[in-house]
């Protein structure tokens, strides 16, 4: 197999990928990755043993040990732009032998669970609940960079949605890509399963009007009354479609469950949502540990 150039696979020097600064001992087959650098510590609070630590910018890590099960913790950052670099990296240390810069014989398919904050736009989906994202809708452009997309993504709900929602032309085509059917599955009994809309920002992208007029007004409404064949939308946030479309494209599970502590129909928000995230949290661990 090809010899990745250095600019193309960048290894620190003491052996580590140049971003999340990890090495491939220091990875788990389950990852848990969050927003919040902060976040990783409060998951890491949980676990019984811990054999390594890194940080290096928003990029904190931590492989521990919770009910025996080896699991590592990684914070990602804001956005569908961090999530390239997360999971590229996730995959060089999985599917790379990073002194030689060629790719494994065998490829090794991770199980990476994305726990998050965000906020539902469903009146009948309160404040406080566990958001569960069968699907993803990417408003980002990030996935049309990858040669196989078209082979992941789910073509009914892309132009269902586009044609719902008039989607103009000077924007990115939305691409709907599905989560792992098996993670989903733990999680499903705790948590109000639909899609999840990533945008890439947090207030024109997510319909939010400060002091900047929005080119389209109307969008959370039609979010809202988007439906296709017994989906419906639940929730924004600004990670999931680059997570499940890469992890799609790369060969591993992913999934995303993030505690609702807004809802955009009803004008509520929890501002103490701490105690919320941690039982989402203890959850996640009990559910992946069984």
């Amino acid at each position: 197999m090809a010899l990745l150039a250095e600019p193309d696979l960048i290894i620190n020097s003491d052996g580590s990928v140049y971003h999340i600064a990890m090495k491939p001992e220091n990875l788990a087959d389950t990852v848990i990755v969050v927003g919040d650098p902060q976040r990783v510590h409060e998951i890491s609070d949980h676990f019984t043993g811990i054999e390594h630590k890194a940080s290096n910018r928003e990029f904190n890590s931590c492989t521990g040990f919770y009910n025996g099960k080896r699991i590592t913790a990684l914070s990602t950052g804001i956005g569908t732009d961090n999530c390239d670099i997360v999971m590229h990296e996730l995959d060089a240390l999985a599917n790379f032998d990073l002194k030689t810069r060629v790719q494994n014989p065998t490829l090794r398919s991770l199980d990476i669970i994305r726990i998050g904050t965000s906020g539902s736009i469903q009146a009948d989906v309160p404040v406080n609940t566990f958001g569960l994202s069968t699907h993803a809708v990417g408003l980002d452009n990030l996935l049309h960079f990858y040669r196989g997309t078209p082979e992941i993504i789910d073509h009914g709900l892309t132009e269902a949605f586009a044609a719902h929602a008039t989607w103009p032309e000077n924007l990115s085509k939305p691409y709907f890509v599905k989560g792992s059917d098996r993670l989903i599955d733990l999680f499903r009994p705790y948590s109000v399963a639909g899609i999840t809309v990533t945008a890439p920002g947090f207030y024109g992208p997510q319909g939010r009007f400060l002091r900047l007029p929005l080119a389209d007004p109307d969008m959370i409404k039609k979010l809202q009354s988007f439906q296709y064949q017994g989906h419906r939308i639940v929730n924004f946030e600004m990670e999931t479609s680059a997570l499940y479309g890469l992890g799609a494209l790369m060969g591993h599970e992913m999934v995303t469950i993030c505690t609702l502590i807004a809802n955009r129909a009803t004008g509520d928000y929890n501002p103490d949502h701490k105690t919320v995230v941690n039982k989402l949290i203890a959850l996640v661990l009990e559910q992946i540990s069984r």
